[in-house]
C-alpha cells in the first residue's frame, strides 16, 4: 500500500501522493507550491542558488543543515521539515513593517547583494550557520564562515561583503529559532508515520508507475534488494540526483537507505572505525578527524561543499566508485575494508578489491554496501593525502594521492600508495611500493620510487589536466610526502602548504 510523502513546510504538514519519485524538492517548491524564492541555477548542486535547510530527528535530537534542493528527490524529505528563504523573516505583524532576520539585515547593511539571484541561497547557508552557532552560543571564525559558504557562488557582488555580513549578523539583536516546537512537531510526525505502517512492512511510495522504498531497518532493505535487484540505491542523492537532472534518466524503482538507524551509526570495533553507509560526509569526516586531524582535516574541508557534505554519504562515495572520488585513495592506502550484506549473509573485503574496473564493482545483485571499516592509528605508520584541483573549494580533483608507510629503525616495512584520477579506478602504485619496500626512507629511495611511479599509470588528458601534468604532479606529491615525513628536519604544514596558514581575524 502506497504511503504519501509527508513533510512540514511553511508551518504546515504537506502530503504528496501524485508526484513522480524522480521529482526534486526544488521542482516541487517552485512549480507546485509557487515558492519561487529558491532559485534554480546549475541543477547539479554546484552553485547553491537552490539552498534550503532541512530539519530532522537524529537519535531523538533536532538537527538542521543546509542542502541543495535541486538534487534532493522529493520522497527523501519524508518525515522532515523544509525551510526556504520565505521562512527566514518572522511573520508580519498587523500594522507594522515586516522585520528582517539578522541574516537578511546584515546582508542589507553590508551591501551583500547585487543582482540578487544567488542571494536566497546565501541567506539559507548563513541561516544554517546562524542556527548552529546560536545553539552552541559561539561565533564562527572566518574559516568556518568560508566553509559554510563554500557551496554558494556569486558572480557580481563579490564575497567580501557577504563574509562581512556573516560577521555582522551575530552583532544584531538575536532571532530565536523555536527549537523545542520543531522537535515536538517532528516527533509527532514520526509517530504518525510509524503508526500508519503495518509491522514488518517496508513503507513505500508509488506514483506514475515508479516506486520509492523507505526501509526502516536493514533487514527490510535487504529484502527489498533481494526481490527488486534492479532498484537504484539512494543515500544522499548528490550523485544519483544528477542522473535525474543532468542525464534525464527515469529511475523507476528507488531504494532509499537514509532512514535506517543501523546504517547511521559510527562505532569502534576491533581497532577499526566502523562507519554506516548512511552516515553523511560531514559526520563521517568529523569522526575520522578525531583520530587523524593532521592528515584529513584539509581533505574534509575541500571535499565538495557544505551542502553536499550534509547530504552525501561516505558509503555512497565508495559504492559509486568514481575514479576521481576523493575518499577512496586514502581509504585504500590505510587498508580500509567494506562490508557487503544480503539476505544470504555478509562478507568483508579490502576496498581495493571492491573495484574491478571502470564503474565495475564486486557487488552481487542482492547485496548492499552497509559499512566502511577504517583502521585506527597504528604505531610507526606515517601517511598523508593530497588533492590537486584548480580551486581550493568545491572542485573535482585532477589528481588525488595518498601515501602510507610503516617505518621502523629507519627502514620501510610496508608501503601503500594510491592515486585517484590516474586510472579507471582508484589504484595502488605497485612499482613505486616495491621501490620503497625494505629501503631507508631517504632521498635516494625517494628518487627511485618517483622513477618507478612513472610506470604505474597511463593517465588520460582531459579538461582538468594533461597526461604529463598528472605524471609530474604524482611524483611531486610523493616528494612532498617525503618532505613532511623525512627523519631529519621534516617540514611543517605551514612551510609546505599555503592553505595551512591560519586565517587572520581581519576580513580581507
Amino acid at each position: 500500500m502506497s504511503e504519501a510523502i509527508r513533510f512540514y513546510y511553511r508551518g504546515s504538514e504537506h502530503a504528496v501522493s501524485d508526484a513522480s519519485p524522480n521529482r526534486t524538492l526544488l521542482q516541487y517548491l517552485r512549480e507546485d507550491l509557487h515558492a519561487c524564492g529558491t532559485k534554480e541555477g546549475c541543477a547539479e548542486g554546484d552553485c547553491g542558488a537552490c539552498t534550503v535547510v532541512l530539519a530532522q530527528l537524529d537519535n531523538g535530537e533536532l538537527q538542521t543543515h543546509a542542502v541543495n534542493a535541486c538534487i534532493q528527490l522529493l520522497p527523501s524529505v519524508h518525515g522532515k521539515a523544509v525551510f526556504s528563504v520565505e521562512d527566514v523573516a518572522p511573520p508580519r505583524c498587523a500594522g507594522q513593517e515586516r522585520q528582517l532576520h539578522p541574516v537578511q539585515q546584515a546582508l542589507l547593511e553590508c551591501h551583500g547583494s547585487q543582482c540578487g539571484f544567488c542571494t536566497p541561497g546565501f541567506v539559507m547557508s548563513l541561516w544554517a550557520l546562524y542556527l548552529t552557532h546560536q545553539a552552541a552560543q559561539t561565533r564562527p571564525t572566518r574559516a568556518q564562515i568560508c566553509d559554510a559558504l563554500s557551496g554558494n557562488l556569486c558572480r557580481c557582488t563579490g564575497y567580501k561583503p557577504i563574509i562581512e555580513a556573516a560577521v555582522r549578523m551575530f552583532e544584531l539583536p538575536a532571532a530565536e529559532f523555536p527549537h523545542q516546537q520543531w522537535l515536538a512537531t517532528l516527533q509527532q510526525l514520526q509517530q504518525k508515520l510509524h503508526a500508519s505502517v503495518a509491522p514488518d512492512t517496508c513503507p513505500s511510495y508509488s506514483a506514475q508507475g515508479q516506486v520509492f522504498y523507505w526501509p526502516q531497518t536493514l533487514q527490510q532493505a535487504l529484502q527489498v534488494r533481494a526481490s527488486t535487484p534492479q532498484a537504484t540505491i539512494l543515500a544522499g542523492g548528490t550523485d544519483v540526483g544528477l542522473w535525474v537532472t543532468k542525464q534525464l534518466r527515469d529511475l523507476n524503482t528507488l531504494l532509499y537507505i537514509g532512514q535506517i538507524a543501523q546504517l547511521q551509526q559510527i562505532q569502534t570495533v576491533d581497532a577499526m572505525l566502523e562507519i554506516g553507509a548512511a552516515v553523511n560526509l560531514n559526520e563521517a569526516y568529523h569522526a575520522l578527524c578525531q583520530h587523524y586531524p593532521r592528515e584529513l582535516t584539509e581533505m574534509w574541508q575541500r571535499f565538495a561543499s557544505m551542502p553536499v557534505r550534509n547530504a552525501g554519504t561516505l558509503g555512497g562515495n565508495v559504492a559509486n566508485g568514481s575514479p576521481i572520488g576523493d575518499s577512496m585513495p586514502w581509504l585504500i592506502a590505510l587498508g580500509a575494508q567494506v562490508r557487503l550484506q544480503s539476505v544470504r549473509g555478509s562478507r568483508q573485503l579490502a576496498l581495493e578489491d571492491f573495484y574491478l574496473g571502470y564503474q565495475q564493482k564486486d557487488l552481487q545483485a542482492d547485496e548492499l554496501l552497509t559499512h566502511i571499516l577504517v583502521p585506527l592509528p597504528r604505531p610507526n605508520w606515517h601517511w598523508r593525502t593530497y588533492k590537486l584541483a584548480k580551486r581550493f573549494d568545491q572542485d573535482i580533483s585532477a589528481v588525488c594521492a595518498a601515501f602510507a608507510l610503516e617505518i621502523a629503525d629507519g627502514s620501510i616495512l610496508n608501503a601503500r600508495i594510491t592515486f585517484g584520477g590516474m586510472a579507471a579506478t582508484p589504484k595502488r602504485a605497485m612499482a613505486a611500493e616495491c621501490a620503497l619496500q625494505g629501503q631507508a626512507w631517504d632521498e635516494t629511495t625517494l628518487n627511485a620510487a618517483c622513477l618507478a611511479l612513472a610506470s604505474d599509470y597511463a593517465p588520460l588528458s582531459d579538461m582538468r589536466a594533461s597526461q604529463d601534468y598528472r605524471r609530474n604532479t604524482a611524483q611531486n606529491l610523493l616528494r612532498r610526502f617525503w618532505l613532511e615525513t623525512r627523519p631529519h628536519a621534516p617540514l611543517t604544514q605551514e612551510q609546505i602548504n599555503v592553505f595551512a596558514q591560519p586565517h587572520s581575524g581581519e576580513i580581507a
